[in-house]
């Protein structure tokens, strides 16, 4: 059996846009599973899926993977696919998308929905009757946790399945081969999961939609490890915009030695780009010392420095690592996790990385009543620490959450405007997206920025900033990767920033496709964009 695994993360209703140069990790996870069971695959991205003409009568199976934000996009995946193979040919779609499964079925028509994490039931699902390219019976579905299907009338939504134990996890691997698949791999940030599950088991204290408020009986704070699960007031744990510890639950690592296994074999496929992903990778194996408690406290314990220190140290043993010809870099840290001892650590290891911290909002009371762990005055101190020791802080923000007012958006400019003061690399803004098995998943999708008055003004401070980091790099000399031609100026070409920046356009650089150039910064196109020239 032949499996197409279509990967539709960030392609929103048609194809990625800002995500271009982004490989995550869960399409290569699945691979990794019809890998251990033998089976052929091929992953494809979403938008060269809908516009290729290639034939797909080769494949017996549809696996597509998306985020709620993606479900137009699937709509017509699964339209061509159902087109051009008819009903009997199974299509399974997993991922963010389907915390929805309802929606999502109803509106694609798929087969089953797996909802939550995906490995195990994948194998289950396999095991009963899709490895031979067939729907289990509806007797068999009906039995398999963690996951909505559709018998032609009805939707219906099995349990959730429990998630997978740290010592299960570590013996699911993802493809390495898969990577290849991907367009201009070599030139991507290619994403090697290190910890899944979140520790913010803190809920909102924001009222929801049907009445659910805070009690504030403190469990989330105070109550001990496994109490804090379960909410009297049935309020979904976590940042309220957030579904990460719904969906994947406490945080669980990754040995080190299976992370520095997939990082040496991507190398050895060509990557030279590699982001150690998780929803906060200063939990990285704080569970162990809470062992065997569940993780829910994202401030206590602090970081297991030694295990960071052990991962990091073998990482950069890498040959390729240790002679710079590959860059690695650590995605999302809670501030308040991130003291001096672990930007020591990180930067003796990974010098001038950048480092990409959560804030979201600069008003201290919105930010304790979104169920945040960290305040913003906690941001701002962790990029002063990064700052201090050479790192290159990121910063994320949302516009658009509940409880916005005239009031947050005035601190969280204030907010924006000094980490601009500390040197902040950039900020990064996000408009608020309800999630399934979030707290807010039952609020309104608020306005674009465009037609939201304080949003607006959050969204042109931030542009503003980022333009002044954009001007300060002109006559900087970087080393790009040229990925592809740039379509709207014949000649020249795409660069990606090694070691991570703003997009390239680099002149006369068309020609080049896959080539590691020196280049210097002339020009400023946005507040996203540069141009540079090749140093010859």
């Amino acid at each position: 059996m032949d499996v197409l695994i279509v990967d539709a993360l960030g392609a929103g209703k048609n194809y990625r846009r800002s995500t271009k140069d982004v490989i995550g990790a869960g399409p290569r996870s699945i691979a990794g599973v019809l890998e251990r069971s033998d089976l052929n695959c091929r992953i494809l991205l979403a938008e060269h899926f809908l516009g290729s003409k290639a034939a797909i009568d080769n494949f017996d199976v549809l696996l597509v993977s998306g985020m709620s934000m993606d479900l137009p996009c699937i709509v017509r995946v699964v339209s061509k696919w159902r087109k051009i193979k008819g009903n009997d040919y199974p299509v399974v779609v997993g991922g963010p998308v389907a915390s929805d499964p309802y929606s999502l079925i109803l509106k694609t028509r798929c087969s089953v929905a797996v909802i939550g994490e995906g490995e195990e039931t994948l194998e289950e699902l396999l095991r009963s009757g899709l490895i031979d390219g067939k729907i289990p019976e509806e007797n068999v579905l009906k039995n398999i946790k963690g996951i909505a299907w559709f018998n032609g009338k009805n939707v219906h939504i099995n349990p959730l399945r429990p998630v997978i134990p740290k010592e299960k996890l570590n013996k699911f691997f993802p493809s390495v081969e898969k990577v290849a698949d991907y367009p201009a791999f070599w030139a991507c940030r290619v994403h090697v999961e290190c910890v899944r599950g979140c520790s913010n088991f803190y809920r909102t204290r924001i009222m929801l939609p049907d009445g659910r408020k805070c009690s504030e009986c403190g469990t989330c704070f105070s109550g001990k490890l496994a109490q804090r699960y379960a909410c009297p007031q049935n309020i979904p744990p976590g940042c309220g915009y957030c579904s990460v510890p719904s969906l994947f639950g406490p945080p669980r690592s990754r040995n080190w030695k299976n992370i520095v296994r997939e990082i040496k074999s991507l190398i050895n496929k060509g990557v030279r780009r590699i982001v150690l992903g998780a929803p906060d990778f200063l939990d990285y194996q704080r569970d162990n010392i809470v062992f065997p408690e569940p993780l829910t406290d994202p401030r206590n314990p602090p970081p297991n420095y030694r295990a960071i220190e052990q991962l990091l140290s073998n990482i950069t043993s890498i040959p390729e690592v240790a002679d710079g010809e590959v860059y690695v870099t650590i995605e999302n840290v809670k501030p308040n996790l991130f003291d001096e001892k672990v930007a020591e650590i990180i930067s003796s290891y990974l010098p001038g990385s950048t480092i990409h911290i959560g804030c979201e909002t600069g008003s201290e009371t919105h930010s304790r009543l979104l169920g945040r762990p960290s305040t913003p005055m906690e941001a701002l101190n962790a990029v002063k620490i990064a700052k201090k020791y050479g790192l290159r802080p990121y910063v994320y923000f949302i516009h658009g959450l509940p409880g916005q007012s005239k009031e947050t958006v005035k601190e969280t400019i204030n907010v924006i405007r000094k980490m601009n003061a500390y040197d902040v690399e950039k900020i990064t803004i996000y408009r608020f997206k309800p999630l399934p098995f979030s707290a807010f998943g039952d609020f309104q999708t608020p306005p674009p920025a465009v037609r939201d008055p304080l949003s607006k003004e959050i969204v042109k401070e931030v542009s503003k900033v980022n333009r002044e980091r954009k001007v300060k790099l002109i006559g900087k000399v970087l080393d790009v990767i040229i990925a592809e031609p740039f379509k709207k100026r014949r000649g020249d070409g795409i660069g990606y920033v090694i070691s991570e920046g703003p997009v390239v356009i680099v002149k006369n650089a068309g020609d080049k496709i896959g080539k590691k150039l020196k280049v210097k910064v002339v020009r400023v196109i946005s507040d996203r964009l540069v141009e540079a020239e090749e140093v010859l």
